[in-house]
C-alpha cells in the first residue's frame, strides 16, 4: 500500500496593531478638533473683513436680541429695527456710559474722514447736546429721523427717511413740508454755531432712471435744495463749504441697501481745525 505523502498547511495570522479597546476612535475626535479650529480661524478671518458700520449693526443686534420678545425676524434687517434708536446714535442726556456720536458708517468727503472720534472734544459733544435738546424741544415726533453724531472734523447732522416718513418726494428732489421744517431747526442752530458746512446727499441702492437722471445725480439735486433750504432761513451762503452726492456708495443700513433710511441728507460742521 502506497503512503500518501504528507501535507503542509500554513496558517497565516494577522495580529492587528491598536489602541486595544480604544482603536482608532482618537482619531475622529482630532479630526472634529482640526475642524472646530479651521472653522474659529475663519470666522476670525471674516470679522476682520468686516466693515465699522456691520460690526455695529451686529453688536446692537446681539445686545438687544431677546429669543423671549422676538422670534423669526432679525434686527438687523428688519425695516422696523432700531438701528437709528435714539438711545444708540442719539445718546439720552443722562447716559454717560455711552460715547457720544456712535456713528454707523465710516467714510471720507475730499479730505474730511467721516470716522467717530475717539477722543471727542468737549466742544462738539456741548454742541451735540445742543443740538439734540432743540430737537426734543421743538421736533421730538421726528427725533428718530435727526441723527447727531461727532466725527472727525466736526459734527454731523443726518436727516433720514424713514418707512412712511420721506424728506424727498420719491424721484424728486423737492423738499417735502417736513422736511423743510426740520430744515428751519437745523438753520436755527447752524446760525448759532461757527464754522463752514458740507451738504452731503445719499440714496438708497433702488435703480432710479428718469431721462438722464440717475441716484447720482438725484442726491446732488437733493443735496443743494438742502443747500437752499439753509439759505433761506438764514444761513450765510458763504459757509458751505461743499455740496455733493454719493447716490448709494455711502449707505447708513448697508445690511439692506433699499431701506429708506438710506435715502438722507448730512450735514457736516467743521470745526476750526479742519
Amino acid at each position: 500500500m502506497e503512503e500518501r505523502p504528507q501535507q503542509i498547511i500554513i496558517k497565516k495570522i494577522k495580529i492587528r496593531k491598536g489602541g486595544g479597546a480604544h482603536g482608532g476612535s482618537w482619531k475622529v475626535a482630532y479630526a472634529d478638533f482640526v475642524t472646530a479650529m479651521m472653522a474659529f480661524f475663519l470666522l476670525l478671518w471674516l470679522l476682520s473683513m468686516v466693515s465699522e458700520d456691520k460690526k455695529a449693526a451686529l453688536s446692537v443686534y446681539f445686545n438687544k436680541y431677546s429669543i423671549f420678545q422676538e422670534s423669526g425676524s432679525s434686527a438687523i434687517t428688519s425695516k422696523n429695527a432700531k438701528i437709528t434708536d435714539p438711545n444708540f446714535i442719539n445718546p439720552s442726556k443722562d447716559d454717560s456710559s455711552r460715547t457720544s456720536g456712535m456713528a454707523l458708517r465710516g467714510k471720507k468727503t475730499g479730505d474730511i474722514s467721516h470716522k467717530t472720534k475717539q477722543n471727542i472734544d468737549t466742544k462738539d459733544e456741548e454742541l451735540v447736546k445742543k443740538i439734540r435738546t432743540s430737537i426734543d424741544e421743538k421736533m421730538a415726533g421726528v427725533r428718530d429721523q435727526i441723527l447727531v453724531d461727532v466725527i472727525e472734523g466736526g459734527v454731523r447732522i443726518q436727516i433720514i427717511d424713514t418707512e412712511g416718513s420721506i424728506m424727498f418726494h420719491l424721484g424728486s428732489s423737492q423738499p417735502t413740508s417736513k422736511a423743510k421744517e426740520i430744515l428751519k431747526l437745523v438753520s436755527a442752530n447752524l446760525k448759532e454755531i461757527p464754522g463752514r458746512i458740507v451738504v452731503e446727499g445719499h440714496t438708497d441702492s433702488a435703480p432710479f432712471k428718469g431721462g438722464q437722471i440717475t441716484n447720482w445725480e438725484l442726491s446732488t439735486s437733493r443735496a443743494s435744495s438742502a443747500r437752499k433750504e439753509l439759505e433761506e432761513n438764514g444761513v450765510d451762503a458763504s459757509r458751505i463749504a461743499r455740496v455733493v452726492g454719493y447716490a448709494d456708495t455711502e449707505l447708513l443700513i448697508p445690511l439692506d441697501p433699499r431701506d429708506p433710511r438710506n435715502r438722507r441728507i448730512s450735514i457736516i460742521i467743521l470745526n476750526t481745525k479742519s
